[in-house]
């Protein structure tokens, strides 16, 4: 009886001790998680957590909420003009030409090199162009317009014109300045349909001539008929919370892992990541290759599609809560052996924002779909409640043909403690 007894109490023992060794495992991974940062208070760690499967098949759709600028000009058929040089694509001013082009980028079959002039010649007839400042990926340039597009050009201007014989072609100007066109299923009748809701207000290209400087710049220089009243804006660095940086990018915000440095700079570090948080408002992520911070991705490497729509997801959780004249848009993608790099600039009202010494208002560095490399530079821009001077067209006309090839369009220029719209020529 008494063996029995103890064979019984015995087992009874064994079992408690299994029970708390799987108690201390899921408390431990509770921790583990928690240091991590997943939480349900992220809305960008819910965006993570999601079926990425679910989530790469949104993206095209979602690509439409994000807001770029452009230079739009709408060419009537006796030669008239409407263009803004202050406008993005989630402008209502966009929606016809974003719309037309939309339907043309779904209808072409094939694409074949032309020469630069037949693009030049084609916007001069009656036509659609559309300028995104900087040559971008087609199948984001596709997707901000609502279509889904496979290719892997660079494609900085789009635009659809009427051909003689009453069909109309889509026309791309690629990265490094070669051109591409393709005949569109648009029919010249819905163009010019489209072509006759705006307003011809007398803007001109370059290459319209008029002026004798105009010849020397670049023939899509877009001049507007009147100068655009531009507010000046105040211009400020400024960080938000420490702890809201760290739990966005999955740091525990309390960590003891954290010191400041001599200049002010604080230091946050976890395992092969750091944070460098500096007082002039950037910050620096720098990580070995750990997964801690990932976007979603359907594959083993994200699309470019994922890339943007992962890395502008995840710079909005940072400058969530700022309020600014200004926001984020993507300036450019570039795909090394190893990495994909995005760029932004900031942009208010659709003008850039030029910030000192050309640099970046972000980068993010994917190797895979994880987040090896950030920096953001936290800017607060404001409405000075003045306006900007702007040189008179022909006085800016004959300061830019003073450099061969050069394009005269106005922008932002960020001197640090303000910005003012004023031509810049590239």
């Amino acid at each position: 009886m008494d063996e029995r007894r103890r064979k019984r109490w015995d087992f009874l023992q064994n079992i408690t001790i299994v029970l708390l060794a799987l108690s201390a495992v899921f408390l431990f991974a509770q921790t583990q998680l928690y240091s991590l940062g997943i939480d349900a208070g992220s809305s960008y760690l819910r965006y993570l957590s999601g079926d990425a499967a679910q989530t790469a098949d949104a993206s095209q759709t979602a690509l439409t909420s994000l807001s770029a600028p452009i230079r739009l000009a709408v060419t009537g058929v006796y030669g008239g003009r409407y263009g803004s040089v202050a406008l993005t694509t989630s402008d209502e001013a966009f929606e016809p030409v974003g719309g037309l082009l939309r339907e043309s980028l779904r209808s072409i079959q094939s694409l074949a090199v032309c020469e630069k002039n037949a693009f030049l010649t084609a916007l001069g007839g009656t036509c659609v162009y559309c300028d995104f400042l900087e040559p971008l990926p087609l199948p984001v340039l596709a997707g901000l317009m609502g279509a889904s597009v496979e290719s892997d050009l660079s494609v900085r201007r789009l635009m659809v014109s009427a051909q003689s014989d009453g069909a109309t072609a889509l026309y791309l100007w690629c990265e490094g300045d070669v051109c591409r066109w393709g005949i569109s299923a648009v029919s010249a009748e819905e163009l010019e349909r489209v072509v006759s809701g705006y307003e011809l207000n007398g803007a001109r290209f370059a290459l319209d001539g008029g002026e004798p400087e105009t010849a020397a710049l670049n023939p899509c220089s877009l001049f507007p008929p009147e100068l655009p009243a531009l507010p000046v804006l105040t211009s400020a660095a400024y960080l938000p919370d420490s702890d809201a940086l760290l739990s966005a990018l999955n740091f525990y915000p309390r960590t003891n892992s954290r010191y400041t440095e001599s200049g002010g700079v604080e230091v946050v570090t976890d395992g092969d990541r750091t944070l460098r948080l500096s007082p002039d408002g950037v910050i620096r992520y720098r990580s070995g290759g750990d997964p801690a911070l990932a976007i979603p991705a359907a594959g083993e490497e994200p699309t470019v599609t994922e890339a943007v729509m992962g890395t502008n997801a995840l710079l909005n959780s940072l400058l969530a809560g700022q309020t600014s004249e200004a926001g984020l848009y993507l300036t450019g993608v570039r795909q090394t052996e190893s990495a994909m790099v995005l760029s932004f600039g900031w942009q208010a009202g659709g003008v850039p924002i030029r910030q000192d010494r050309g640099a970046n208002a972000a980068e993010v560095t994917l190797s895979g779909s994880a987040v090896s490399a950030l920096t953001l530079r936290f800017r607060q821009y404001a409405n000075a409640g003045e306006t900007s001077l702007l040189l008179p067209l022909r006085q800016a006309l004959a300061i830019a043909a003073r450099q061969e090839g050069a394009e005269l369009s106005i922008g932002y220029l960020d001197s640090g403690e303000a910005a003012s719209a004023r031509w810049l020529a590239d």
